[in-house]
């Protein structure tokens, strides 16, 4: 046996019997403690089986899990038989909980996918077998349960088989097999049954216990992710992590990615036992020969042909409420580093029922699609199809932490390769020195009608006065130029704000002080906004509250938008974010410009150079 633990997973769709199944097997196959056979049998009597054992009680933890009879959470269970030893996650087969069956199939090697005999192979079973592929599970099991219910029919059976056999043809497998089983009733559970004489495979157990999902180690040489830089005095100093491939040993040349220096090893330490070499899967500390630069993040390899870019494509699974559109900011995390990232293009959405690529301009929970995404720095990546942990990938929102989509990197892309930044003996610094200015954006934000355009025009003016070079970007003059070929969709939304600010960076490194005039309604816009402009970013807030607003709007928007005339009306039917922690705030009721003017001067003239 090359691998003598087995980690699978069971999924499929609601009420397939996927925790019944594996609670059979760890009933039947007497790998319960006496307790845990007594407890299960005394809370079966008060459970939905007629007094019978409920062998799901094992796996369905959670109250919640118990009272509705499904598994919400993914359940982890580990168990031994003589001939191997097994770690299973029970995941659940909601569609809303689609998410944690991802995060099941990420540690697996192989998985059980239940079909209800009487249903066949639903959306949410192919669902389940597109993200098992997805994850980089290569071996298939699939467990035509309820055999009981349709009479233990062979017809039905192979009915099922068909329809697999269509699904699979899509997805890249080492290995798929079918074995039908009664979770409930225990046939081709442990042992072969003899209410189906007509199957000649192995029981379910038999064929976990043997069969083989060692990977071919084709890795290219060794890669040890950092995870933490050890420094206890000024005479250690240790580079930790786990090794993700190949082997190293003490005198080696190691290259830290993604600055490429490289150093000799002299110290291997396992825990605190000096080791002479490492190999995959250990947890050490390299000591080196060099002071060179490496924090958490870093790689150390050897040997390998690791990826250092920032332009990647990706499959993902999208696995937040909220809707992916282009332009999107996130903080993507592959192997140990963590990094800001913008997904720039969805290529296409892939069909969980036909597995057929569709265009998209947006995707929705649970869906699967092709993107190319934007780190902000360089990163040490790989295609996952050669490196499953250099080239797995998550995207976490960056607001609430919450993790938004889980996938795999199909490949670098090429084109940055082609493009360099020139550093010009021009620089900015010069401009400001020659302007007799601090360059900087002004970026005002407010609601419709609260003074933006007018105390931004106001503003220019006195700076013009006061000998200073400027340049005002106004949101209407703005949509009718650069960014005319942009709607009002969340996606154009993004690309507007996005552009605004590319080009108030640059004419920041011009010297010039940059003032723009735009609604800027969500505040992760403005955020991406300052990111992108850097710590050159003065948030102006014009807090008119909106009632004014109203009162002042000659164009009547504010009543159309009421009207339902106009859609996406800031205030009325999209809501406006004021900002947290802006660097200014103005309010312009009842005051006149001049004096709202003056006041904005006097809290600029430090940041401006006045």
């Amino acid at each position: 046996m090359k691998n003598d633990l087995l980690k699978f997973i069971t999924c499929g769709s609601v009420d397939d019997g996927k925790s019944t199944l594996i609670g059979h097997m760890l009933y039947d196959a007497k790998l319960l403690f006496a307790d845990q056979k007594k407890a299960l049998e005394l809370d079966s009597k008060v459970g939905s089986t007629d007094g019978k054992v409920d062998y799901s009680l094992l796996l369905d933890g959670l109250m919640a899990e118990r009272e509705q009879g499904i598994t919400i959470d993914v359940a982890y269970r580990y168990f031994s038989t003589e001939k191997r030893s097994f770690i299973v996650a029970d995941t659940p087969g909601h569609e809303e909980y689609t998410r944690n069956m991802a995060v099941g199939a990420s540690f697996a090697s192989l998985c059980i996918i239940l079909v209800d005999a009487s249903r066949g192979v639903l959306i949410q079973t192919k669902r389940h077998a597109r993200i098992c592929s997805l994850m980089g599970i290569k071996h298939f099991v699939f467990a035509v349960n309820k055999m009981d219910i349709v009479n233990y029919d062979k017809e039905r059976f192979e009915h099922i088989q068909k329809e697999i056999r269509v699904l699979m043809a899509e997805i890249e497998a080492k290995s798929c097999i079918m074995i039908p089983v009664s979770a409930t009733e225990g046939d081709n559970i442990t042992s072969k049954s003899a209410r189906m004489p007509w199957y000649q495979g192995p029981a379910l157990l038999d064929y976990l216990e043997t069969v083989d999902v060692s990977e071919e180690n084709d890795t290219k040489g060794f890669i040890l992710p950092i995870q933490r830089v050890c420094r206890p005095n000024q005479n250690f100093r240790g580079f930790q992590g786990q090794v993700a491939s190949g082997t190293i040993k003490v005198g080696d040349t190691v290259r830290v990615l993604p600055s490429r220096e490289t150093a000799a090893v002299t110290g291997i330490l396992r825990g605190d036992k000096e080791v002479p070499e490492a190999e995959k899967g250990w947890a050490v500390t390299l000591q080196l020969d060099t002071e060179i630069d490496v924090s958490r993040g870093c790689v150390l390899e050897k040997d390998s042909n690791l990826s250092v870019g920032s332009m990647l494509s990706a499959t993902i699974l999208w696995m937040d409420d909220n809707t992916l559109v282009p332009g999107k900011n996130f903080l993507l995390k592959v192997g140990t580093q963590l990094v800001p990232a913008t997904v720039m293009k969805i290529k296409y959405r892939i069909d969980v029922n036909s597995g057929a690529e569709e265009y998209a301009e947006k995707i929705y929970k649970n869906q699967i699609a092709y993107c190319e995404i934007s780190a902000g720095n360089k990163i040490v990546f790989e295609r996952f199809k050669d490196d499953r942990d250099m080239g797995a990938l998550i995207l976490v929102d960056r607001i609430t932490n919450m993790t938004s989509a889980c996938g795999v990197i199909e490949q670098a892309l090429g084109r940055e390769n082609n493009l360099s930044w020139h550093n010009m003996d021009i620089t900015r610094e010069l401009r400001e020195d020659q302007m007799d200015q601090k360059a900087v954006t002004v970026w005002l934000t407010g609601l419709s009608g609260a003074g933006k355009s007018t105390l931004a025009n106001a503003l220019e003016k006195r700076l013009f006065s006061l000998g200073k070079h400027t340049m005002l970007l106004d949101g209407d003059n703005v949509r009718m130029g650069l960014n005319k070929d942009l709607g009002f969709e969340e996606k154009d939304r993004i690309e507007n704000i996005r552009r605004i600010a590319e080009v108030s960076k640059l004419m920041n490194d011009a010297g010039l002080i940059v003032l723009t005039s735009f609604i800027s309604p969500y505040r992760l816009d403005r955020r991406r906004a300052k990111e992108i402009i850097g710590d050159r970013f003065i948030e102006v807030y014009v807090s008119t509250p909106m009632e004014e607003c109203e009162r002042r709007d000659v164009k009547g928007l504010y009543q159309k938008a009421r009207e339902g005339k106009i859609a996406n009306f800031t205030g009325v039917t999209s809501a406006y974010e004021a900002p947290e922690n802006p660097d200014i705030v103005i309010d312009t009721t009842g005051r006149d410009v001049e004096s709202c003017t003056e006041e904005l001067l006097d809290q600029l003239r430090k940041a401006i150079g006045l």
